[in-house]
Parts: structure tokens; C-alpha cells; sequence
């Protein structure tokens, strides 16, 4: 967009992994902000697959030919980070009314802790409505095909993950 104001979006999530949908996202962010911002959380809540820093060196490969796009990995408050990176806006994606009900919480939420942070809902493209990375993951780990649902390079990382995260589980290591 040749007239769109230097605004930089802020993308949070975990990430654990990136999905198609995600990429959807951002890419069609980028038609709305001048940058955005691919923010991978270190969420103390879920236990992820992926270490907070294959989340962040995976997406900085699927989006390195992007140049408005930086990723990098944050903790604390999501707010806080907006304010320190200077940002003007938080870019979500929704799937469905009960992601609009969460996300909505969320906004209120930020809006509240800091009033200049917008927050910009995306509707997910129609082919990413049904994906999540849970879904995604619980697919992979049982020997599903992934195939088009995650970026080609995320393909081979998750199956090496599932198959160390069984071993760690029936006591063989890895």
C-alpha cells in the first residue's frame, strides 16, 4: 500500500507451530500496516513442543524474504512489549465467534492497561478456519499428514519433535 501510515502491528502468539493460517495473517497484514511485528510468547501457562527459541529461528526462516516482517520472542505483558516496540497495533486472527468472545476479553483487557493499543481483527481465510497449532500437532504426533497446514520447512521439524516427545514419554530419551 503506497499511502499507508508507518504503522507497525504486532502479531503475538505462541506459535508452537506456526501454521498456515498464521502466515495468512501476516501476510495480509502487511496490506494493512507498513511492518509487522511476529511476536513469539513464552507462555508459562501451556507446555509447548517447540523451545520459545526454535519458535522464533522457525518463523524467521518461513518469513525471511519478507522484509517488513521481523520476528522475535517476548515475555510479560503483551501491552508492555506494543509500548516498547512502538507499535500501533496488535494484529489478531479470528476463526470463529468463540475466538471473537476471547479475543474481544483480550482487547478490552489491553485497552484497558494502556489506551493508545489498538487492537485490528483479521477473519481468518475460509481454508484456515478449521486449523490450530493443538490440532495440528495432535495430528502430526499421531502420524498424520500435515502436508499444507504448516509452512513445507515446519513439516519434518514437528514429526523429529513428536517422535523425540514420545521416546521422552516412554523413558528411551532422545
Amino acid at each position: 500500500m503506497e499511502d499507508c501510515v508507518k504503522v507497525t502491528a504486532i502479531y503475538p502468539g505462541t506459535f508452537d507451530p506456526l501454521t498456515n493460517g498464521h502466515v495468512s495473517i501476516v501476510r495480509r497484514g502487511l496490506k494493512l500496516f507498513h511492518s509487522v511485528v511476529v511476536a513469539v510468547a513464552k507462555d508459562s501457562s501451556k507446555t509447548p513442543l517447540f523451545s520459545m527459541d526454535e519458535r522464533v529461528a522457525l518463523a524467521q526462516e518461513v518469513f525471511k524474504d519478507d522484509k517488513n516482517v521481523v520476528v522475535e520472542g517476548f515475555s510479560g505483558l503483551l501491552v508492555d512489549y506494543v509500548q516498547r516496540r512502538k507499535a500501533g497495533a496488535i494484529l489478531r486472527g479470528l476463526r470463529a465467534v468463540s475466538d471473537f468472545e476471547y479475543e474481544f476479553q483480550m482487547a478490552l483487557m489491553n485497552r484497558r492497561l494502556a489506551r493508545n493499543v489498538q487492537t485490528v481483527f483479521l477473519m481468518t481465510d475460509y481454508k484456515w478456519m478449521y486449523i490450530s497449532s493443538s490440532i495440528i500437532k495432535e495430528a502430526a504426533c499421531h502420524g498424520g499428514n500435515i502436508q499444507g497446514l504448516v509452512p513445507n520447512l515446519i513439516v519434518p521439524e514437528l514429526y523429529k519433535k513428536c517422535v523425540q516427545r514420545q521416546r521422552e514419554r516412554d523413558g528411551s530419551g532422545g
